[in-house]
């Protein structure tokens, strides 16, 4: 614009002795006029062309795009498209017929299809169900979705164990400001009058596992200062049940586990004789696998194949990415107990102890979910303050004899629900009392 206007002002300038300087002066307001009109007009006319682009289409075809891209098996054009067709016909209570089953030929049908759709309102309706019904409909069924911007929130929270909802300080009733003993004490006293096995009312047993969770979380002083700073809760419970069998829970995998297990396995060195580990991944929810590999290491060694994933085709190795850890390396005698809660990331460790020969698993097959997910943003937004993703299952995880975990999940090496059980495990170790303290825990419900 700025060039224009300069050789206009140019012209006027060489023509000032020719010309009477007000003819001169219209002459050029008029061509300044026009051609602030045209390119008022050729804005205008981009802004209808961008209007007249139907953003519900896009939105759909960027999520087709997403799946195409990114989703762990390899899926035809005409495996995608039979997805949205299928949905359409559901929402829309009739048949959608195509020729050919591609692309472009789909775009034409949700075009077609958002026509007869009258408010934006519904158009917006129709378009995110249709989405979320094509990821839902995807292998295995239920696991990929749409995602919106507080699902997505939701899910961090979830995976750095934090948890905005509960206030563990007002769950043991005391101030943010309690020193050591005041927490004990009101978790005595808590305890005392929710203990299910003295107090009668149905809420008896979910408060008293409340008010243990909150006495975890806050009698260390360690996760005591982890949740005031972020509100990241513990991921692991640990004990003596005696002086030579120390026992560790992991609930699920955050970010801090790892250091967390350097913390917990110092604590063993209370009792110098302890030289055998339970080490339990009953009802494990998984987590944040991407951590793994540094976790794994202190079990299994450095530069280790710990797992493998498998996406569209191919086998992808993760080796581990940290050492030995010490305060294992004590223990000669370990059980891996799993069940049918431990699932995702626990299923994945599971399998790798199980193949480097990392103590026994005890237990019974775990629960078979073997996915993982990752989260793709959309760049079409139906809501200019809105912001929807794709969460879609992006790879499989392998089990330690190569197959798939989902759907068979890990099997124990001992099953427990063997009437010879522990005859199996006195094989291993001829150890009863190791025997006792595992049947012990078996039949105690894992804290969550």
């Amino acid at each position: 614009m700025k060039k224009r206007l300069k050789n206009i002002f140019s012209r006027i300038r060489l023509d000032l002795g020719l010309v009477p300087v007000k003819i001169v002066l219209l002459t050029a307001l008029v061509g300044l006029c026009s051609f602030i009109a045209y390119n008022a007009n050729q804005k205008h006319e981009l802004t209808a062309k961008t209007q007249n682009k139907n953003i519900y289409v896009s939105y759909l075809l960027e999520v087709y795009d997403k799946i195409k891209e990114n989703y762990w098996e390899n899926l035809s054009d005409e495996q995608i498209v039979d997805l949205y067709v299928l949905g359409s016909e559901k929402l829309l209570g009739q048949p959608q017929a195509l020729k050919t089953k591609n692309r472009d030929s789909l775009e034409k049908i949700l075009t077609e299809a958002l026509k007869d759709i009258d408010t934006d309102q519904k158009k917006k309706d129709f378009t995110t169900t249709l989405a979320d019904t094509v990821l839902q409909n995807l292998k295995p069924l239920g696991r990929s979705k749409l995602y919106s911007q507080k699902d997505e929130t939701a899910l961090k929270n979830t995976v750095n164990n934090v948890n905005p909802e509960v206030d563990q300080y007002k769950i043991l009733g005391i101030s943010k400001e309690a020193s050591s003993s005041q927490i004990t004490d009101a978790y005595t006293k808590q305890s005392q009058k929710w203990d299910p096995k003295k107090n009668s009312d149905p809420q008896a047993q979910k408060k008293f596992e409340e008010i243990t969770k909150a006495y975890q979380v806050l009698f260390d002083e360690s996760n005591r200062k982890l949740y005031d700073t972020s509100g990241v809760e513990p991921t692991m419970d640990y004990k003596f049940i005696s002086p030579e069998i120390f026992y560790i829970h992991i609930k699920k995998f955050s970010p801090t586990t790892q250091e967390e297990l350097l913390k917990v396995t110092d604590k063993s060195n209370l009792h110098p004789d302890a030289d055998t580990l339970i080490f339990d991944l009953r009802d494990n929810i998984g987590g944040a696998i991407d951590g793994l590999p540094w976790f794994l290491g202190p079990f299994i060694g450095p530069d280790q194949y710990s797992y493998q994933f498998f996406h569209k085709g191919e086998k992808q190795d993760f080796k581990t990415l940290a050492g030995f850890l010490p305060g294992l390396l004590k223990f000669k005698k370990t059980v891996v107990l799993i069940n049918e809660g431990s699932q995702s990331t626990a299923e994945v460790m599971a399998a790798a102890l199980k193949k480097y020969n990392v103590g026994v698993l005890v237990g019974v097959p775990t629960k078979g979910w073997g996915t993982v997910e990752k989260v793709f943003p959309l760049t079409t937004k139906l809501d200019p303050s809105q912001k929807d993703s794709v969460f879609l299952v992006h790879s499989l995880t392998l089990r330690d004899d190569g197959q798939p975990i989902e759907g068979r999940g890990v099997d124990p090496t001992i099953n427990i629900t063997d009437p010879n059980w522990q005859k199996l495990l006195y094989a291993y170790f001829r150890y009863p009392e190791l025997a006792d303290a595992i049947k012990n825990i078996w039949n105690e419900k894992p804290l969550q």
